[in-house]
C-alpha cells in the first residue's frame, strides 16, 4: 500500500475532525464563554485529558493498522478494507475508530477548557450514530453479507463488549 493511500484519508477524516473543525470552532468561539482557556499544568483536569488523548490517539492508530494491514484498505468509505476486520478492538465494539475520535475531541474539549469542543464533540457523534446505520453498516453488509451480519448479531455498534467476541466473521 503507497503512504499517499493512507495518508490521504487520515489528513481529510481525522485530520478535519480532529484539528480543522475544532479550529474554527476555537476560532468562533474566541472571547465568548465557550471559547478555549488556558489549562495551568497544575490542573488534574489538564493531566487527565492528556492520558485521554494519548489513549484515543493509540486506538485509532491500532484500528487504522488494522485496517491496513489485514483488512488491505484503509478507513476511508471510497477506500474500504477489502476483509471484514473483527480484530482487536473490533472484537469489543464495531466502532472503535470512531469511538476513539470521540474520546479524542472530550479529551481536547478537556484540556482547553473549551465547551464548544464538547459541542462539536456531540454533534460529532450524533452524525455518526445517524450516518452508521443508514450508509455504513448497508454497504457493509452489501460487501462481507452473513459474516457481517453474524458480527453486527454479536458486537455492539457504540459501547464495547465485556469480553471479546471470538467467532468467525472474517473473509
Amino acid at each position: 500500500m503507497t503512504t499517499w493511500r493512507l495518508l490521504k484519508p487520515v489528513l481529510i477524516l481525522p485530520g478535519n475532525a480532529l484539528v480543522a473543525i475544532p479550529g474554527l470552532v476555537l476560532w468562533a468561539a474566541d472571547g465568548t464563554p465557550f471559547g478555549a482557556a488556558a489549562p495551568a499544568l497544575g490542573e488534574p483536569a489538564l493531566w487527565l485529558g492528556l492520558l485521554a488523548a494519548a489513549a484515543a490517539a493509540a486506538l485509532m492508530v491500532w484500528t487504522m493498522r488494522l485496517f491496513v494491514t489485514h483488512g488491505r484498505g484503509t478507513p476511508a468509505p471510497w477506500d474500504p478494507p477489502e476483509r471484514l476486520v473483527v480484530l482487536g478492538a473490533y472484537r469489543h465494539v464495531r466502532n472503535p475508530m470512531i469511538t476513539g475520535v470521540i474520546l479524542f475531541l472530550v479529551a481536547e474539549a478537556v484540556v482547553l477548557r473549551a465547551p464548544a469542543i464538547l459541542a462539536w464533540a456531540a454533534l460529532f457523534a450524533l452524525a455518526n450514530m445517524i450516518y452508521f446505520p443508514l450508509s455504513e453498516e448497508p454497504a457493509l453488509e452489501r460487501r462481507h453479507g452473513a459474516a457481517y451480519r453474524r458480527y453486527k448479531d454479536n458486537v455492539p455498534r457504540w459501547i464495547p463488549r465485556l469480553t471479546p467476541w471470538r467467532g468467525a466473521g472474517e473473509d
